[in-house]
């Protein structure tokens, strides 16, 4: 069995085929998928989505992208979200500092925003899930002063080994997406093949980063992100296989279905 913990089901390119590539995943063993909010609206839809297939879970928050919406009524909304049964955590939240994002909304409100949601994530004692884009620094800064709880992923992660090991020990899992498999990702694969197993989860951020040059990504790739790590740590695929899913249902407070 596998888990991919960091996925995007909403995405208008699965409005065609979504039980198809639900199935497609359980196929090949990803038992489970973690569908990520990035706004009120997208959370609520991923809870409804859940509702509807048994695999699917979901973390719900406000995006860096949409930070400029993060209000008392905002935070309200996620709190009454965040108690459905499916919902396994806060996110997808962070900081996305990218230069070519010039319509980001400013570091300021999504600062704010990241913090407010690591305070609700505390309060209801739910895992996070970040995002971290240009935002290394900054990011670690904040976190560095929550340490303890709320736990959490650092979902396709794009920092360096350092970073990596200093979120580990903050107490965060490192994912790591398909991205990993690329030809160009010699500097991650050097991450992924350091970091000790028990610390690491593996993800698709589906539809993004297929590892299929012009295809769709899909959940089912998320095996070969788990091929990928078996390779360059040289053990065998099952090693990769149960370690990882153990993580993710210990974060993410997952039972293994029967």
């Amino acid at each position: 069995m596998l888990i991919d913990a960091h996925c995007h089901l909403n995405d208008e390119q699965f409005a065609d085929d979504l039980a198809q590539v639900i199935m497609r995943a359980h196929d090949v063993g990803v038992t489970r998928l973690i569908n990520a909010g990035t706004n009120v609206e997208l959370s609520q839809a991923a809870i409804e989505m859940a509702d509807r297939y048994k695999s699917v879970y979901v973390v719900v928050g406000i995006h860096p992208e949409h930070a400029d919406t993060w209000n008392d009524e905002t935070l309200e909304a996620i709190r009454k979200l965040a108690a459905h049964r499916k919902v396994v955590g806060i996110g997808e939240i962070g900081l996305d500092f990218h230069e070519a994002w010039k319509e980001n909304p400013p570091r300021e409100m999504q600062e704010r925003a990241l913090i407010a949601q690591l305070d609700l994530a505390a309060e209801l004692d739910k895992p996070v899930v970040i995002h971290d884009r240009d935002a290394h620094d900054a990011l670690m800064a904040i976190l560095r002063q929550r340490s303890g709880k709320p736990q959490g992923i650092l979902h396709c992660f794009s920092g360096d080994l350092a970073m990596a090991r200093q979120a580990i020990e903050l107490g965060y899992f490192i994912s790591f997406a398909c991205n990993l498999t690329f030809k160009n990702a010699a500097r991650l694969q050097e991450i992924a093949k350091e970091l000790p197993l028990d610390r690491i989860v593996i993800e698709t951020d589906a539809p993004y980063l297929s590892p299929l040059r012009g295809k769709r990504n899909e959940s089912a790739n998320v095996v070969r992100v788990a091929q990928k790590i078996a390779e360059l740590k040289n053990i065998d695929y099952a090693v990769v296989e149960h370690a990882t899913t153990q993580n993710s249902e210990m974060l993410f407070g997952l039972k293994i279905d029967k």
